[in-house]
């Protein structure tokens, strides 16, 4: 395995004893890039490094790492160090890191911190995941509307350390109610005796607490904002969620998305494992319990195959266009629920464009297979003569159009059930395109070809 480039250096500090060299060196390095030298780190270099380091540049180290690597430094550090160095993160990193922590050592940290640390621990942690509440941060700067600019950026520049960011600052009342919004530009270009309550945007996006965390991301992304604020069901403000979070957000659910998409388990704990790094076991309970379920799917294939026994013996031919076929469906289908999935995915489209998008997929879907049909009507001609050309075109456009509309309306129908439409992955869209194949191939074949597989019943 190749070390990280600064990682070499490090262990030259550590060997030689020299902690103020390390502690200068770590200083000029993004904390970034030494969350991924130590990803090589031996434990107990990870534990020498974060313990000499103070906790403000320990918190942002452990902050850019991998939850793996994070269990890893957890574990061998003291619940003095680690105490320190929770109380240095934001606030929504340090949820992150305490869910990670068994329940035992989490009750000794916890009663080690602040009343007012802890209190914010476990209210931002009691937030059900996979919602805004779940990864907002409470480091945020708030502003009374009827103070003036001058006063306003003297606290933002006394409260600035604390926050995550003070780029946007939000304006509530008395009673804590979201009532606007300004930035830091917006300060620094106004004059100072202005009230803030003059120059702020009223009523700004904002996100619910209960809001899925997809849903937040998409208005991030849509208005361009560098943070949005979240508020309770009373329109107070709790906390608000960064870009880099929603980036988090994305990276995560893309993932999970293409997991489900590949058939392969999105339940298993160390989902977001590299794949360089997960074990046997894990990458076989991800991708094993789907193709399970998929090879007794396939089962039905072959009963449709042994159902049209007589139909394959009168006409061998048509075995030889029957992978051909059914893998056309399959692979129709497959493109038909990547463009519906991503569609869902980003907003482009609602369930109810489900029968616009109907009549416009069954004409793309007969386009695509006349052109298929009659391409390999040639081979057809070649290999088998005339009427199985016929079969084989006649099925190739069925089989195709059969398969884009399993594609593009099993999404829709997962999503009206309140399910991810990812499910309906390429793997299960190719299985349930296999059976509807062979079902149709032979069915047509029975059907155009009964005169040739009667007489070869009667010899």
């Amino acid at each position: 395995m190749k070390k990280h480039s600064i990682y070499p250096t490090l262990q030259t500090f550590i060997s030689s004893n020299n902690n103020r060299e390390l502690v200068q060196f770590c200083a000029r390095q993004h904390p970034a890039d030494l969350a991924a030298a130590l990803e090589d780190a031996l434990t107990q270099d990870i534990c020498l490094i974060m313990t000499r380091l103070d906790p403000g540049t320990a918190s942002k180290i452990l902050s850019h790492m991998t939850p793996e690597l994070q269990s890893k430094a957890t574990i061998v550090l003291s619940d003095e160090v680690l105490s320190a160095i929770i109380q240095a993160m934001y606030a929504d990193d340090r949820v992150d890191l305490i869910r990670n922590i068994p329940d035992i050592r989490k009750d000794r940290l916890l009663h080690m911190l602040a009343k007012a640390e802890r209190q914010d621990i476990l209210k931002l942690e009691s937030y059900a995941e996979g919602t805004a509440g779940a990864i907002m941060t409470s480091d945020y700067a708030a502003l009374p509307a009827d103070i003036t600019v001058r006063e306003a950026l003297e606290k933002l520049r006394l409260e600035a350390p604390d926050k995550e960011t003070i780029y946007y600052a939000y304006v509530i009342n008395r009673n804590r109610s979201l009532i606007g919004s300004v930035s830091l530009r917006e300060l620094i270009l106004a004059r100072p005796e202005t009230k803030i309550q003059d120059i702020m945007h009223m009523d700004p996006v904002r996100a619910k607490v209960e809001e899925d965390q997809e849903e937040v991301a998409r208005k991030i992304l849509k208005y361009d904002l560098l943070a949005i604020p979240v508020t309770n069901g009373n329109e107070v403000l709790v906390g608000i969620i960064t870009h880099d979070d929603v980036a988090d957000v994305l990276q995560e659910e893309a993932t999970e998305d293409f997991h489900r998409f590949g058939a392969i388990s999105h339940k298993i704990p160390d989902l977001n494992l590299n794949i360089r790094d997960a074990g046997f076991f894990s990458i076989l309970r991800k991708r094993l319990p789907w193709l399970l379920v998929l090879v007794f799917m396939n089962i039905f294939s072959g009963a449709g195959i042994a159902a049209f026994e007589d139909t394959i013996a009168a006409v061998v031919a048509l075995v030889f266009f029957l992978p051909l076929l059914i893998d056309s469906g399959g692979n129709a289908g497959s493109q038909s629920a990547t463009l519906m999935v991503r569609a869902l995915a980003v907003g482009d489209v609602k369930l109810g464009d489900w029968l616009k998008l109907l009549k416009k997929e069954i004409g793309v879907a007969i386009g695509i297979g006349l052109c298929m049909g009659l391409a390999v009507s040639m081979i057809g001609i070649f290999r088998g003569g005339p009427d199985v050309a016929v079969v084989v075109a006649m099925t190739m456009v069925l089989t195709v159009l059969f398969g884009s509309l399993v594609g593009m309306s099993l999404p829709f129908l997962l999503t009206r059930f309140r399910l991810d439409p990812a499910t309906a992955s390429a793997p299960l869209i190719t299985s349930i395109a296999d059976i509807g194949g062979v079902l149709i191939y032979f069915s047509i074949a029975t059907w155009y070809l009964k005169d040739i597989i009667s007489a070869a019943g009667a010899a």
